[in-house]
């Protein structure tokens, strides 16, 4: 008899659980090594600050050490593009938005990971808005106002935000374009840059963050029109939705999602769900998000997954709709 035609059904079993069940064999005692978490950005923005809060807070409640990597790069491609090609064990998480698991699908024409086949959604943590706001020299108090006088100065607007394909930058075009007024983009290298024009008056409108326009706002050196987020910010109270203000349906969020590998097990992710979920309810992190002018979420697996579909799904229409490609 040849003995390399003989199965033996404990040899495959063992065999099988090596090769295709590394992380189902460790789901019951996970986690038992390090975490890396990556965050696909420089260190020290709001994207790191998210992060490394996290990264602690988790480290606590597993009994493992979380430790996030930077990797920045191609708008957050090379640190998501690493996370996508790790084992799918629950030891590589990484942090996601709405550039890389909205807009760059659409934007870069060879994405080097498919945000939606491969990655497993574990938990949508919050929305951070950005703020319409005009140089006080504009003769508008509201957006319904800006729209009007939008409308009667076709072309003659200028808008900032830092480079193409940005969420700043892609807000505009959709607002442009949910309702039909015509102003000019202006493009920068960052944000700073475009905000000093914008209180100089160089430019007349801008989509900033809320973190970068607020003490701008404070001081009268800007004035906001609205929150682009769907509900009103609990930053921002008093500042009512563009939405509500005039456009309805206009959403255009800066998000923050936690993601794994595609293939990790479902144990894995929703014991990372409830403890994020847990971490997002602690009084000193809902403390250090709203000062960073986040609003919490939370919520399950699928609840990130179908917002992704949606976030894709949104700015395909308005990138495509504007011609913009990025290499």
């Amino acid at each position: 008899m040849n003995d390399t035609n003989v199965f033996y059904p404990a040899a495959l079993l063992a065999c099988l659980t090596l090769t295709l069940g590394g992380g189902f064999a460790s789901a019951s005692d996970y986690p038992n090594k390090p975490i890396r978490l990556i965050a696909p950005n420089e260190p020290g923005g709001p994207t790191d600050i998210l992060a490394r809060t996290l990264a602690q807070k988790l480290s606590v409640n597993l009994g493992q050490s979380v430790i996030v990597e930077n990797r920045a790069g191609a708008g957050g491609n090379i640190g998501t593009q690493v996370a996508a090609g790790a084992r799918p064990d629950g030891y590589t998480l990484v942090t996601g938005n709405n550039a890389t698991f909205g807009a760059n699908i659409t934007l870069y024409k060879n994405l080097p990971f498919d945000p939606v086949k491969g990655f497993a959604p574990i938990v949508l943590i919050g929305f951070q808005p950005n703020i319409l706001c005009v140089h006080p020299s504009l003769p508008v108090q509201s957006v319904k106002q800006f729209i009007a006088y939008a409308k009667e100065n076709p072309g003659k607007l200028n808008y900032g935000a830092s480079g193409q394909g940005q969420l700043a930058h892609l807000a505009a075009e959709l607002f442009k374009g949910m309702t039909g007024t015509n102003l000019v983009y202006v493009g920068y290298k960052s944000a700073a840059p475009a905000l000093v024009d914008l209180v100089s008056g160089q430019i007349h409108v801008m989509f900033a963050t809320a973190l970068s326009v607020k003490q701008h706002i404070q001081s009268g050196k800007v004035r906001p029109l609205a929150v682009t987020t769907a509900r009103r910010s609990a930053a921002f109270p008093d500042l009512p939705t563009i939405a509500e203000a005039g456009v309805p349906g206009f959403d255009a969020t800066t998000w923050h999602g936690l993601f794994a590998p595609a293939g990790t097990p479902a144990e894995i992710v929703s014991r990372l769900n409830t403890e994020v979920n847990l971490i997002l309810k602690m009084p000193d992190v809902l403390k250090l998000l709203e000062s960073m002018g986040a609003d919490i979420k939370g919520g399950s697996s699928k609840e990130l997954a179908d917002h992704v579909q949606g976030e894709i799904a949104k700015w395909a229409k308005v990138i495509n709709a504007a011609g913009i490609t990025l290499n």
